[in-house]
C-alpha cells in the first residue's frame, strides 16, 4: 500500500515515516508540508492513503479532503491530529479513522488494516470523501451535493449541478451528464432522499431529473408529457407525475 504523508511539521513527518516503515506493507511515496503541495501530489503519484494532518496553515486538513478534485484518483484520507476536538471533528467529517499525535505503534496498525480493507472496495473509498467533501454544509448548499459514479473500474465524484438526470434500469441506476452516462453506487430512492433539498424531482419511477436542465415539456397525449434535457434527452413524465412536474416548470 502506498502513502503520502502531510504535515506542516518536519518532525511529526519524519516520526510518521518511520513508524509507517517499522510496520512494514506500506511505502511512503512522498510527504507535503501544506495543502497545495498535497493536492498536487495526490494528483500526480495517486497513494493508496493520504496521512492529512487536520491544522495546517492556507489549508486544513479537511479543506484539502475537500478540494481532491473529481475524475482524479481517489486516495483513502486518514486524519492526524494532536487535539481530541478535532479528532471527533475529523469522524464528523467522514474519516475513515483519525490518528492522535504521539502515534502508538499499535494504534497506526489498526489504521493501516482499515486502510487496506478499504482498498478491496473503491466505491466505499469513493463514499468516504463525499463524507468529507460534505460535512458541515449549509442546508442553501445542498444542490451542491457531491455524487460517485462509476466509469468501469474507476469512481469518480460529480457535483450534482452537472448531473441531467438519474435513470434506472433494471438493478442498475444510470448517472446522465451532458457528455456521458456513469453507474450510480446507490439506489434511486436513496438517491432522491440524498437530494431532497435540491432542484431533483421525480418524474417518472425510473426517472429523477434536475429541474434546472430542462429545456422544454411536450404534450405526447392528454396525459402523457415529455420533457426535453439541455442536451437533448428525451423523458417520459408518468400519467401520475404529469400535474406536478408541469405546474413546478410554469412556476
Amino acid at each position: 500500500m502506498t502513502a503520502l504523508i502531510v504535515d506542516d511539521e518536519p518532525i511529526a513527518r519524519k516520526v510518521l515515516r518511520e513508524e509507517l516503515e517499522a510496520a512494514g506493507g506500506v511505502t511512503v511515496l512522498d510527504e507535503a508540508d501544506n495543502g497545495s503541495s498535497a493536492l498536487a501530489k495526490i494528483l500526480n503519484l495517486k497513494p493508496d492513503v493520504v496521512f492529512l494532518d487536520l491544522q495546517m496553515p492556507e489549508y486544513s486538513g479537511i479543506e484539502v479532503a475537500r478540494r481532491i478534485r473529481q475524475g482524479t484518483h481517489l486516495p483513502i484520507v486518514i486524519f492526524v491530529t494532536a487535539y481530541d476536538q478535532y479528532a471527533i471533528q475529523a469522524l464528523d467529517a467522514g474519516a475513515l479513522d483519525y490518528l492522535l499525535k504521539p502515534i502508538s505503534p499499535d494504534r497506526l496498525r489498526e489504521a493501516v488494516g482499515r486502510a487496506r480493507r478499504f482498498l478491496g472496495d473503491p466505491g466505499k473509498v469513493a463514499e468516504q470523501l463525499v463524507q468529507v467533501q460534505e460535512a458541515h454544509v449549509e442546508p442553501a448548499a445542498a444542490r451542491m451535493r457531491k455524487i460517485v459514479g462509476r466509469d468501469g473500474e474507476e469512481y469518480v465524484l460529480l457535483n450534482a449541478d452537472e448531473i441531467l438526470a438519474f435513470q434506472s434500469e433494471g438493478e442498475l441506476v444510470w448517472i446522465v451528464t451532458a457528455k456521458r452516462k456513469y453507474l450510480a453506487t446507490q439506489t434511486l430512492r436513496a438517491i432522491e432522499e440524498r437530494l431532497a433539498a435540491s432542484n431533483f424531482r421525480r418524474i417518472h419511477r425510473s426517472a429523477l431529473v434536475n429541474m434546472d436542465h430542462v429545456r422544454k415539456m411536450s404534450a405526447i397525449t392528454s396525459q402523457r408529457w415529455m420533457l426535453t434535457m439541455s442536451n437533448g434527452l428525451e423523458i417520459v413524465v408518468s400519467k401520475r407525475l404529469a400535474s406536478s412536474v408541469r405546474d413546478l416548470l410554469s412556476w
